[in-house]
């Protein structure tokens, strides 16, 4: 909680902002219209929260939530009966998409900027030439139900990230956490002291991908069906995470702080769009928060940027 304090502070002030311009947002109805809006930014930066924290990178998130979207109008197409199966297939795919970046990340010693950056280039493409630019089919009501229904006065996505939230924070308090903090501190030191850095970092794409495929059921209900519906969110939830203050060279950060950097996100953009300011300069803020962070990083960690001297002599 200590960590997140400061994130929570700016999400209060910009909370504050936007009831200023917007009385009725602070209302139950529009709160959690905000929340609902906000919660597949939310699971995106908490999946992608495990990834960075190991030290590692994970481009791929957008590209395979339009893909699920796409998947599953067309596999649907109105069809009530095929919901279910199809949930049960989008979760697996998501599995399966971290587990082989995780796999090609450790096992294959290929850089996870790399591995991501060509999955995300593979199911764009393959999303392309399966569309042709323009999907087909339609989601079922009982789909849209995740991202449009409710419980009572609560919407189900809300729901859904309570549950998510409440996960993450309890994986991150258990073994598993401290292992993966231990590995983005110093994989090397954490191999020689018993940790399965491998295993680690696996787990932590297959929790990404499988993040990235319930962001994509709740966006199909909410956003509806396009071949654009995901694009970008992999970097917006690179933002969401380091303005959380989780840092880029792993070992250092919160997943509640990750998670509160999603809704600050969110929160900026809603403020920005009723001063009526141009939605392009979302990409501007979010690069600037980026290489804030690396610089940042650097000036407080140089040791995870700058080989030693040592290090540098044995290389060669």
């Amino acid at each position: 909680m200590k960590r997140a304090l400061p994130i929570l502070v700016v999400l209060v002030v910009l909370l504050a902002a936007i009831a200023i311009v917007n009385p009725h947002f602070l209302e139950p109805a529009g709160f959690l219209a905000f929340l609902k809006r906000a919660a597949p930014l939310v699971i995106l930066a908490a999946g992608q929260y495990f990834v960075i924290v190991s030290g590692e990178f994970d481009l791929s998130v957008g590209s395979l939530v339009t893909a699920e979207v796409v998947i599953a109008a067309r596999l649907i197409d109105g069809d009530e009966s095929a919901t279910w199966p199809v949930l049960a297939l989008l979760i697996v795919i998501g599995l399966l998409v971290g587990l082989v970046n995780g796999v090609v990340t450790t096992k294959l010693r290929v850089p996870s900027f790399i591995v991501t950056l060509g999955m995300l280039l593979v199911l764009s493409g393959a999303v392309f030439l399966w569309t042709g630019g323009a999907p087909r089919g339609a989601l079922s009501e009982g789909f849209r139900t995740f991202g449009r229904g409710a419980l009572g006065p609560v919407p189900w996505s809300v729901l859904i990230l309570l549950a998510v939230g409440a996960a993450a924070i309890w994986l991150m308090r258990a073994d598993f956490g401290k292992t993966l903090m231990a590995t983005g501190d110093n994989e090397r030191a954490a191999a020689l002291s018993g940790v399965r850095v491998d295993r680690a970092k696996i787990f932590a794409f297959v929790l990404s991908g499988l993040a990235a495929a319930v962001a994509a059921i709740l966006l199909g209900g909410f956003a509806g069906v396009s071949a654009q519906v995901g694009q970008g969110l992999e970097f917006s939830a690179i933002t969401a995470v380091v303005l959380g203050g989780v840092a880029l060279g792993g070992g250092r950060g919160s997943v509640l702080a990750a998670m509160a950097g999603a809704f600050t996100l969110e929160a900026l953009f809603t403020l920005l769009n009723l001063y009526g300011i141009s939605g392009a300069l979302e990409f501007t803020v979010q690069g600037v928060i980026i290489i804030a962070a690396v610089a940042a990083g650097a000036v407080r960690l140089p040791w995870k940027f700058t080989p030693r001297r040592g290090d540098a002599h044995a290389a060669s």
